[in-house]
C-alpha cells in the first residue's frame, strides 16, 4: 500500500515506530494533488509556505515523547473555517480574496496537536447546497465517477478523502453537509451534537443548526478528530460545558444489549432501490452483532425539510447581512452612492442560490409573514425534537439511510431546487434537534457507487453511535475498497 492509502491512525503508528516523517507523508500527498486536483477540484488552495513550516514543526514536537497522535497528519479544512493568514473564500466571490487575521478554534486546536494543515476544500457558496455545485470557483467532482456530484455542502472535504488526497478532513453540517457527502463519497462523516464543537471562526450560515464536524476513511480516525477539536469554548456563546470523553478508548467491536431503532418514515417511496436494499443488509448485520432491532415512529419527519428550509434561511438573511462592501470582501465600483454600493455588491458577489435563500429569510422574517412562517417553524421544530425524545425512550440509536439516493449527475439538479432540496430529507432532522450523527459507508450500488448509513445518538451521546459504527466497520470493512482514479 502507498502511504496516502492508509489511515490516520496507520500513519501514526509509522511516525511512533520511526519508519516515517511528516516531510516524506506530505511530499507524497502534495504530488497525489497536483495529479489529482484538476480532475477533482477539491481543493481550493495549497499554501505550500505555511505547509513547510508546520511538517517542521511536526517534525520538531514528534521527538518529544508527548506528541498528540494526530502530530504530523495532514488534514484538509473546509474553506469556511477562518485561517490566520490563509485565503479563507466560503466559494464565493464576495470573499474571493478575504485573508482572516486570525484562526478559528478548531484549526487553533489542530495546529496544538501538530496538525498540518495540507489545504482549504472547495464547497457549496455559503455552505448552500447539497452537490458542491454552487461554487464561485467550480463544482467539485466525485472520485468514484467524475460525471457525478460529491454531495455538499462539504464536498470537497468528502471528494479529498475519497480519493487519498487527505488522511482526514473538517467539514461543516448545517442540514447533512458532512453525512451526505461523506455517504455519496464512501467514507465516515461524523457531525457532533450542537455546541460539542465551537463555531468561533466558522463563517455562519444558519447559527442555530451549524455544525463542524469530521470526515475521515475511518471511524476510529474520527473519533481521534473529534477527541482534539471538541470542547467549550468561551468565545462561543452556544458551546457546551461537557467534558471531553476519551472517544478512542471506549471504541470496543461488541453490539449487545444495544437496541436499534429503525423509523418507518425514513424508508420512503422514491428511495433508490440500490440504497434501501444496502441500508436493509446494515440492519441485519447489526442484529448478528447482537444489536436488538426495534421499529419507531418518527412523525413529525414530513415537515422536517419545509421546517428547515424556513429557519436555515431565516438566519441566513439576518448572518449574511453583514456582507456589504464596507468592511471587508468584495466591493463593487459600478455605484453612484452608498444605496447602490449595497445593491451592486451583493448582486454581484452572491451566486445564485444564496440569493434565493436570501430572499426566502428575509420574507418569512417580513412584518406579516413573520408568525405564519418562521413561527409556525419553530413550533414544528420542537415537535420533531419531541420525535426523537420518545423514540430514545425504547432504543438507544437511530439507524436510518443518510441519502435517498447515490451519487446523482452533474448538473441533474441544479434547476429544480426542491429535487435537490430533498436530498437532505434524512439529515436535516438530526440538525433540528440538534442530535449527534454519523454516516458510514454500508455497500454500493449495481453501478458502483457507495451507499451510507446513519446512526443518529442522544444529545452528546456521540462515544455510542461511535462504538456501533465502529463495530460495523470492523466486519464489513467496506472503507477498503477505493475509487480507481489516475
Amino acid at each position: 500500500m502507498k502511504l496516502y492509502e492508509l489511515s490516520i491512525k496507520e500513519i501514526a503508528e509509522l511516525y511512533r515506530k520511526g519508519e516515517t516523517t511528516p516531510g516524506q507523508v506530505v511530499d507524497g500527498l502534495l504530488r497525489r494533488i497536483e495529479q489529482l486536483n484538476p480532475k477533482l477540484n477539491a481543493f481550493l488552495s495549497v499554501d505550500r509556505e505555511h505547509i513547510a513550516d508546520q511538517v517542521q514543526n511536526a517534525e520538531r514536537m514528534l521527538k518529544r515523547h508527548d506528541a498528540s497522535p494526530l502530530c504530523g497528519i495532514p488534514i484538509a479544512v473546509k474553506d469556511i473555517f477562518a485561517t490566520n493568514g490563509i485565503r479563507t473564500t466560503c466559494a464565493s466571490k464576495i470573499l474571493e480574496n478575504f485573508i482572516p487575521p486570525y484562526d478559528a478554534t478548531v484549526i487553533k486546536k489542530l495546529k496544538a496537536a501538530g496538525v498540518v494543515i495540507i489545504g482549504k476544500t472547495n464547497m457549496d457558496e455559503f455552505a448552500m447546497g447539497s452537490s458542491t455545485e454552487t461554487s464561485y470557483f467550480g463544482p467539485t467532482r466525485n472520485p468514484w465517477s467524475p460525471d457525478t456530484v460529491p454531495g455538499g455542502s462539504s464536498g470537497g472535504s468528502a471528494s479529498a478523502v475519497a480519493s487519498d488526497m487527505a488522511f482526514g478532513a473538517l467539514g461543516t453540517d448545517t442540514g447533512g453537509s458532512i453525512r451526505q457527502p461523506a455517504a455519496l463519497c464512501g467514507i465516515v462523516g461524523l457531525k457532533p451534537t450542537y455546541g460539542r464543537v465551537s463555531r468561533y471562526g466558522m463563517i455562519a450560515f444558519a447559527s442555530s443548526l451549524d455544525q463542524g464536524g469530521t470526515m475521515t476513511k475511518t471511524v476510529y480516525d474520527s473519533a481521534l478528530l473529534l477527541e482534539t477539536i471538541a470542547g467549550f469554548d468561551p468565545k462561543d456563546s452556544t458551546s457546551a460545558d461537557r467534558p471531553v470523553e476519551p472517544f478512542t478508548n471506549l471504541l470496543s467491536s461488541g453490539l449487545n444489549n444495544v437496541a436499534i431503532g429503525v423509523p418507518e418514515e425514513y424508508f420512503i417511496e422514491g428511495m433508490d432501490g440500490d440504497v434501501q436494499r444496502a441500508v436493509t443488509q446494515a440492519i441485519d448485520t447489526m442484529k448478528k452483532l447482537g444489536a436488538k432491532i426495534v421499529k419507531i415512529s418518527l412523525p413529525h419527519t414530513k415537515y422536517a425539510v419545509a421546517v428547515y428550509y424556513i429557519l436555515a434561511s431565516s438566519e441566513a438573511s439576518s448572518n449574511l447581512a453583514r456582507y456589504d462592501g464596507v468592511r471587508y470582501g468584495y466591493r463593487s465600483e459600478q455605484a453612484q452612492n452608498l444605496i447602490d454600493m449595497y445593491k451592486n455588491t451583493r448582486a454581484q458577489g452572491f451566486g445564485r442560490e444564496v440569493k434565493r435563500r436570501i430572499m426566502l429569510g428575509t420574507f418569512a422574517l417580513s412584518a406579516g409573514y413573520y408568525s405564519a412562517f418562521y413561527g409556525k417553524a419553530q413550533k414544528a421544530r420542537r415537535l420533531i425534537t419531541d420525535d426523537f425524545n420518545n423514540a430514545f425512550s425504547t432504543c438507544d440509536i437511530i439507524l436510518a439511510p443518510t441519502s435517498p439516493t447515490p451519487a446523482f449527475k452533474l448538473g441533474s439538479k441544479l434547476d429544480d431546487p426542491l429535487k435537490m432540496y430533498l436530498s437532505d430529507i434524512f439529515t436535516i432532522p438530526l440538525n433540528l434537534a440538534g442530535l449527534p450523527g454519523v454516516s458510514v459507508p454500508c455497500g454500493f450500488t449495481d453501478s458502483g457507487l457507495p451507499v451510507g448509513m446513519q446512526l443518529i445518538g442522544k444529545q452528546f451521546d456521540e462515544r455510542t453511535i461511535l462504538n456501533a459504527a465502529h463495530a460495523y466497520e470492523r466486519e464489513m470493512q467496506w472503507f477498503k475498497k477505493k475509487p480507481e482514479i489516475h
